[in-house]
């Protein structure tokens, strides 16, 4: 391909959950009743707050891809996701709604396998469109409590942005597709859990003969020897079959990128998406990286490495994301964060949550896209964008300014342990913006240190509000640590 129709990555983006449940946590609260789950104890998992999903850690990625980038080229949005919270309605505009993306953007999802992240990539990446699509695999992944799977799985999202010319980072060099009805677990719709099959025969009848296979094809049609790949990663199958793998590729063990089990957990769909990630994070300019998504057959995709990673300081990747930790080992918090009890909260949570649908849709820019208001009188930047500026009283002054990506520190706090909160205590206090703006918020993902007035705040898409009774999530904004 010459250069000017080279196609490939053009930016890229993760996020991981900050709370981290230790797996000790885990296999002691099950130890009188499955003491074997102490031989998957060691390292960590992800953990969702009960504020987060799989369109919330979707807005994360994509800011984190779309950090420093002209959002107003995005000409589609796919998100790929085994476990988006709503079935008949399209959760990926939504993502896009919040990171503000052109309403003329085509916005789909992408399910029903764990390698349709891989899937939604080599898609972008063979259409011949204008403007830059936006790929981002996202899961909040759920187990059966008790199980091996309750230790092994995670929480996460990946995000990419496909285009061509110039600023491609990784050319995408070729894939190989193969699907067979080999079934290695199922949930069917409307299940909390998967159904989980053996594991030697996923791994010596499934992975051993269909991965490498494909892989091999691949290779042989693009003119590639084992020894050109200096990144390979895989996702799906039971612990090590990534090694496994390459081993019969004839790839060096060095080459295989670490599987994230001891830092995130196995995370679905979005997991090829983190090991590209992963990959893109540390590949030299003539790199080969070659990611597999295994399941009812297999995915693979290659990329070489054209140039540097451009200095992006505000983004964090999987590397910042995974750094970015909060320990956790009170393991009945990730039951109740995810609706496997039910606790007595009291009568202040005995409240109706009812969204207006009409004010919802004509304040969509400032709930969704955290826009408010500049006066163009004074230049007084305020939330939420009103009729009349707060500092000048001018009148229909207002300009939309949004301020997800601004400067901001506590002003004031409290730590409320008497009003309802899913996860108590509830964080509220004044933010200071950096532009002016001051906004009475929540403060979530605050580490055992505390708050302090003057403590560096960001800005993260969370549920606000959970609808119990009409089964809607209210979206908004929140305050969280930079630190």
């Amino acid at each position: 391909m010459t250069p000017s129709t080279t196609r490939g990555i053009t930016s890229f983006g993760a996020f991981v959950p900050r709370r981290r449940l230790q797996r000790a946590a885990i296999a002691a609260a099950h130890a009188w009743a499955f003491p074997g789950l102490k031989g998957l104890a060691k390292g960590e998992r992800a953990m969702c707050g009960w504020d987060e999903d799989a369109i919330t850690m979707a807005v994360e990625a994509g800011r984190d891809c779309l950090r420093g980038r002209d959002v107003g080229v995005v000409s589609s949005l796919t998100l790929a996701s085994t476990t988006a919270p709503y079935a008949d309605l399209n959760n990926a505009v939504l993502v896009g709604s919040a990171l503000r993306l052109p309403a003329s953007m085509s916005a789909s999802d992408l399910g029903g396998s764990t390698r349709a992240g891989l899937s939604a990539l080599i898609a972008a990446c063979q259409a011949e469109t204008s403007g830059e699509r936006l790929v981002i695999a996202s899961e909040k992944r759920s187990a059966k409590p008790g199980s091996a799977q309750e230790m092994t799985t995670g929480c996460g999202a990946g995000a990419v942005t496909v285009g061509a010319g110039g600023d491609v980072i990784a050319r995408f060099v070729g894939s190989e597709t193969v699907s067979v009805p080999f079934i290695d677990h199922f949930r069917r719709a409307g299940a909390d859990f998967d159904y989980g099959w053996e594991e030697r025969w996923i791994r010596d009848e499934g992975i051993a003969k269909i991965v490498p296979r494909a892989a091999a094809r691949l290779l042989e049609r693009l003119g590639l020897a084992a020894d050109r790949i200096a990144h390979f990663g895989m996702s799906g199958g039971p612990a090590k079959s990534d090694a496994a793998v390459a081993k019969l590729l004839k790839i060096a063990p060095e080459k295989v990128l670490p599987d994230l089990a001891g830092t995130v957990g196995e995370t679905g769909a979005a997991h090829p998406l983190l090991l590209l990630v992963s990959a893109l994070e540390k590949a030299k300019a003539g790199d080969v990286i070659l990611i597999a998504a295994f399941g009812q057959g297999c995915e693979i995709a290659a990329f070489e490495m054209l140039a540097p990673v451009p200095a992006v300081g505000a983004r964090r990747g999987l590397a910042g994301s995974i750094a970015r930790r909060i320990e956790e080992t009170a393991y009945l918090k990730l039951l109740s964060n995810d609706g496997h009890i039910e606790l007595d909260w009291g009568m202040r949570a005995e409240t109706d949550h009812k969204t207006a649908m009409t004010q919802l849709y004509r304040s969509s820019d400032q709930i969704f896209g955290f826009v408010g208001g500049q006066c163009s009188a004074c230049n007084a930047v305020q939330f939420p964008r009103l009729p009349t500026c707060v500092n000048c009283g001018a009148s229909d002054s207002q300009k939309p300014y949004a301020l997800a990506d601004e400067p901001a520190k506590v002003a004031t706090h409290t730590a409320d342990w008497l009003q309802y909160s899913p996860s108590p205590p509830l964080y509220m206090g004044l933010v200071q913006f950096d532009v002016g703006a001051r906004v009475l918020m929540e403060i979530v993902d605050v580490g055992p240190s505390g708050l302090e007035v003057g403590t560096p705040l960001g800005m993260s898409f969370r549920k606000k509000e959970r609808d119990h009774l009409r089964g809607w999530d209210r979206y908004f904004w929140k305050a969280s640590p930079l630190n």
